[in-house]
């Protein structure tokens, strides 16, 4: 196991994300029964935090956490009343082929500075398909608990401190890179069912990349504020702490440079639910 340190430091925020982020080479597969991935949990959850490395694995209990569409959630704590200063993590184990669509590297980045900043869970570590962080308390909202006018006032108001953060890195909006990288690799699919090949064939990926130089064109012509974006406004990416009365966004995955405006109706999109229903 070695230790990696990513130093950020941005002079506008005045925070500081100088941070030790412990890595280790374990993965945990997905696939396995549960008895056998929770058991590669609990090595990881050992590897990378020190206090936990003699805790006896019948000590640690492992259980899925709900919520999380692109990655399995997991929780693991300590039982035991002589360990009560060891606080429960959160294991985020990336989903199969998801770092086709997110640029890993680019999240770490992101995390790391802004769980610094007070955004989300705390970093404690990094393993070979995923990330350990702090155990953040409260539920995540749905669609409709999130069009509430009380808590549509915290999440505006989370949200604008997001929009007000300065992270280290390029401040070039993302979204048409990333657009025009999912045109690439859609592009070039193919399918062994020939009823989906025939569907597939019928898509112009032309006139999509055509549509998307359209937009491209409209939006720079709007000069929208280019602010620190999570890209990922659904319900299920606030957390709601009643006791604190605390909101919370999560799941910063999606997170880079873009167009404020992009992401203030992202968020109101998200509104209609995962069944689109519109009339919300």
């Amino acid at each position: 196991m070695t230790d990696k340190v990513y130093v950020e430091k941005s002079r506008e925020s005045g925070v500081s994300s100088n941070m030790a982020v412990r890595t280790c080479s374990l993965s945990v597969d997905t696939r396995l029964p549960e008895s056998a991935l929770h058991s590669q949990v609990r090595g990881v959850c050992k590897a990378l935090l020190r206090k936990w490395a003699e805790v006896d694995d019948s000590k640690i209990s492992v259980s899925k956490v709900t919520g999380g569409i692109s990655n399995m959630m997991l929780k693991a704590e300590v039982d035991s009343e002589n360990e009560k200063d060891l606080q429960p993590v959160t294991v985020r184990v990336f989903g199969p082929d998801s770092d086709a669509v997110i640029d890993r590297d680019r999240e770490l980045q992101a995390i790391t500075y802004i769980s610094s900043a007070g955004f989300g869970a705390k970093l404690l570590g990094v393993f070979g398909n995923g990330m350990v962080q702090s155990f953040l308390v409260g539920e995540t909202l749905d669609h409709l608990e999130m069009a509430k006018p009380e808590m549509a006032k915290l999440i505006a108001m989370e949200v604008r401190r997001l929009h007000e953060l300065e992270v280290p890195g390029s401040k070039e909006p993302q979204l048409w890179h990333d657009l025009y990288k999912f045109i690439d690799r859609a592009s070039g699919v193919s399918f062994e069912d020939s009823k989906k090949q025939k569907a597939y064939e019928t898509i112009s990926f032309d006139n999509i990349r055509a549509g998307v130089d359209e937009i491209k064109a409209i939006s720079d012509r709007l000069k929208s504020p280019i602010v620190f974006a999570h890209n990922d406004l659904l319900c299920g990416n606030f957390m709601y702490n009643e006791d604190e009365g605390k909101m919370q966004i999560i799941d910063y995955e999606h997170s880079t440079y873009g167009y404020r405006g992009h992401d203030i109706a992202n968020y109101f999109n998200e509104h209609a639910g995962f069944d689109c229903d519109y009339s919300l």
